[in-house]
This record gives structure tokens, C-alpha cells and sequence, in this order.
């Protein structure tokens, strides 16, 4: 079982370059973080936990910035969004910066996407909430034709793009789709509540799902294996990685036993003392 960390990077934490030396050197496998460009003070989206939203929320360094440190100064260390909001980008410019970021650090790069929460912050980026979801799929089929080996135009319903030169490319190989179809890019994991409509996307798109909080997956797992087989895709390839959990030795052995080969592990976004204890305390599962 692979560990990888999550936590809310700030002004206020330790520096994604203190960070990432202390995750390669203790072991783990790699080091997530998560995207808000800024929080309205004014809204009415309730926070997802509940409660009164946590101040790091608004304080959340860049997520590639981010990791573009931590890429430099570490050689093993895998690095990912846990997630970035697709449709609060520019296409073209995520395209480049994500191909950027794998090629800088050798391929090492998971891209988690997700659909967001927070009405106000998405409608700040002109994103027509009832139509994300179209959106993000549609970004995300511009994205594949810039990294397309050979320049590939692309006409959606959101946008376009002509047959262009765009490099660096992603370093990961085109993965099969089927019916001649190929997935390029980076390691591709979509985020989001089991639902047919997530699962279809996750078959349709991606490398596989990044279920928050990792509940339910005895039951849900099945039903995405399902989706993806259905849609042509070697079942072998299916990656599953829950996010943002609280591993306990049971909870781990439970994910074996369902096929799961990698988790993300949340750290709480508190300074330097406080998150040293907490990779202290995960040591035991490494």
C-alpha cells in the first residue's frame, strides 16, 4: 500500500520545499494538495463538512507552484491536486502548465479533477454552475488534443483549439480508451460522490476515481468496475485512490482486500511542529 499526504499548503504551514524533503526522506509515496483560487466572503454554498468553513480554505497556495517546488528539490516523491478545478481555467494555459510540471519533474505528476463546491467561487471564474460538469469534460477533451503526440485540433461545445505545436508533452504514454481512441496526459483521476454520471465520466476520461474520504466503496466499487468495462476499458487499468482519509491498520487492510493499491492520507494545515507529529504518527502505516 502506498502512502501519499494531503494538506491545505498555506502562508501559515510549512513550505512546500520543507515539506517534500521530509515526505521523501521518511518514506512516503507522495504529496497532494488541493486548488481555491479565493473564497467570497459573501455566500450562501454551505461548507461540505458542515460548519463554518476553515480559514485555510481562503489562504490555499497555487497547487503547481506548489509542487513545482516540491519537484525540485525532491527525485521520488509523487506529486498530485487533490483537486484542480477544471472549469475555473483557462484550457490552453492548465494544458501548459500541467504539461510543464510532469515534464520538470520526470512524470511524476497525478492530475486530480474535479466538478467544485462553492457556487460563488466558480461563478467569480464565469462558470454557469448547472453546466460544470459538460464543461469540465469538454476542457478536458481540449486538453488531451494539445497533448496529443501530433497536433490535433479540437472543437467542443465550450471551446476550441487549432492543430497546434504544444509542448513539452506529458511524460506518461497514451493509455487505450478503446474503439481507437487514446487517453493522453498525465495520470488522470476524477473526484466526486458515486453516481452514474460521475462513473460514466471516470470511464469515459480518465485513469480512474478519487473517492473523498474513501466510505462506501464495498458497495460502490462494483458499480464502477462495471461502468468501465462496459465502456471498453481494460479492467486491469482501473485505479482507485481514496482521498483525504484517516488510515487506521483495518481501514488499510479493508482497501487490499477491494484492490487498492494507493491512498492519500489528510495532514492537518497547522505549522511545522504540529504537521511533523502528524507524519509521525502515520510513520506506522509506511
Amino acid at each position: 500500500m502506498r502512502i501519499a499526504v494531503t494538506i491545505f499548503l498555506t502562508d501559515r504551514t510549512p513550505s512546500p520545499v520543507r515539506l517534500a524533503h521530509e515526505l521523501e526522506r521518511r518514506g512516503f509515496h507522495g504529496l497532494y494538495l488541493p486548488e481555491h483560487t479565493h473564497i467570497p466572503v459573501s455566500r450562501e454554498t454551505p461548507a461540505p463538512m458542515g460548519g463554518d468553513l476553515p480559514e485555510q480554505y481562503g489562504r490555499t497556495l497555487d497547487p503547481l507552484v506548489a509542487l513545482g517546488q516540491a519537484a525540485a528539490v525532491t527525485e521520488r516523491l509523487a506529486l498530485g491536486t487533490g483537486i484542480t478545478l477544471v472549469a475555473q481555467h483557462d484550457p490552453i494555459d492548465l494544458a501548459k502548465g500541467v504539461a510543464t510540471l510532469d515534464h520538470l519533474s520526470g512524470g511524476r505528476f497525478t492530475l486530480g479533477i474535479g466538478y467544485g463546491w462553492n457556487r460563488e467561487e466558480a461563478a467569480d471564474h464565469g462558470v454557469e454552475w448547472s453546466t460544470r460538469r459538460a464543461l469540465v469534460r469538454d476542457r478536458m477533451a481540449l486538453m488531451r488534443a494539445l497533448w496529443a503526440p501530433e497536433p490535433m485540433p479540437y472543437d467542443g461545445e465550450f471551446g476550441s483549439v487549432r492543430a497546434s505545436s504544444a509542448h513539452p508533452k506529458p511524460a506518461r504514454a497514451p493509455r487505450d480508451l478503446g474503439a481507437g481512441r487514446a487517453l493522453h496526459g498525465p495520470r488522470t483521476l476524477l473526484g466526486g460522490s458515486a453516481g452514474p454520471k460521475l462513473f460514466a465520466h471516470i470511464a469515459e476520461f480518465t485513469d480512474g476515481w478519487m473517492p473523498i474520504g474513501g466510505r462506501g466503496l464495498t458497495e460502490s466499487l462494483p458499480v464502477l468496475r462495471g461502468a468501465w468495462e462496459e465502456a471498453g476499458r481494460d479492467p486491469k487499468a482501473l485505479q482507485v485512490v481514496p482521498y483525504a482519509i484517516h488510515p487506521s491498520r483495518g481501514k488499510l487492510d479493508h482497501y487490499a482486500e477491494l484492490g487498492i493499491e494507493e491512498v492519500v492520507a489528510q495532514l492537518p494545515a497547522a505549522d511545522e511542529p504540529e504537521v511533523l507529529r502528524a507524519l509521525d504518527g502515520l510513520a506506522e502505516f509506511l
